[in-house]
């Protein structure tokens, strides 16, 4: 008997809880119920705990907190927690401003399809910070990033394939040696 009021009581309890406390998983987010699932290792609760700290959301706004926090969630292999402690690096928001290390990190959370860290890497790439510059890598962590709906790698790619930036430029090369009127008509085809 004094085993089925035991369960009864936590089954009471749990209850309760999800009735009247918050939850981490759940908007609006719990901090304290975040608190105590991150620190007892759920990577999910330490990435939203990093959210809040990040965005000053519960909390007040601390980037060094929020870095913490996302690198344990990170460090357990959370994709999206690596992305965004690779761009806390590259801009240096509650660590030094380091592009080596945001490389590292947008590296890993590439290995698991993150689109927001091929993105970060391409324009990496472009850019030439934290890696030597390299358009051809910028199409490929772009084109990556483009082909799962990321909008900014889509314009970024579109306007390296206009500038020839990495890739042959196939329209200038059938443009050589063609009539003007040819030219004409060639880019107005292309252009719609």
């Amino acid at each position: 008997m004094k085993i089925l009021q035991k369960i009864c009581f936590v089954l009471l309890m749990g209850t309760l809880s999800s009735v009247y406390g918050g939850s981490c998983f759940v908007e609006p987010y719990d901090v304290d119920d975040c608190r105590v699932r991150a620190e007892q290792g759920n990577h999910l609760a330490q990435g939203l705990l990093g959210l809040m700290y990040k965005r000053g959301q519960g909390v007040t706004q601390d980037y060094k907190e929020a870095v913490k926090w996302y690198r344990l969630s990170a460090e357990q292999g959370d994709s999206l927690s690596q992305s965004i402690l690779g761009y806390m690096y590259k801009e240096g928001q509650g660590v030094l401003q380091d592009d080596k290390e945001a490389i590292k990190w947008f590296r890993l959370a590439t290995e698991q399809g993150n689109s927001s860290a091929q993105y970060n890497l391409g324009l990496s790439y472009y850019l030439g910070q934290g890696v030597l510059q390299d358009y051809k890598e910028a199409i490929k962590w772009y084109r990556l990033a483009a082909e799962q709906g990321d909008s900014k790698a889509q314009y970024n790619l579109g306007w390296m394939y206009e500038k020839g930036q990495g890739v042959f430029n196939i329209i200038r090369k059938q443009l050589s040696g063609i009539g003007k009127q040819q030219n004409k008509d060639i880019l107005t085809h292309n252009s719609v």
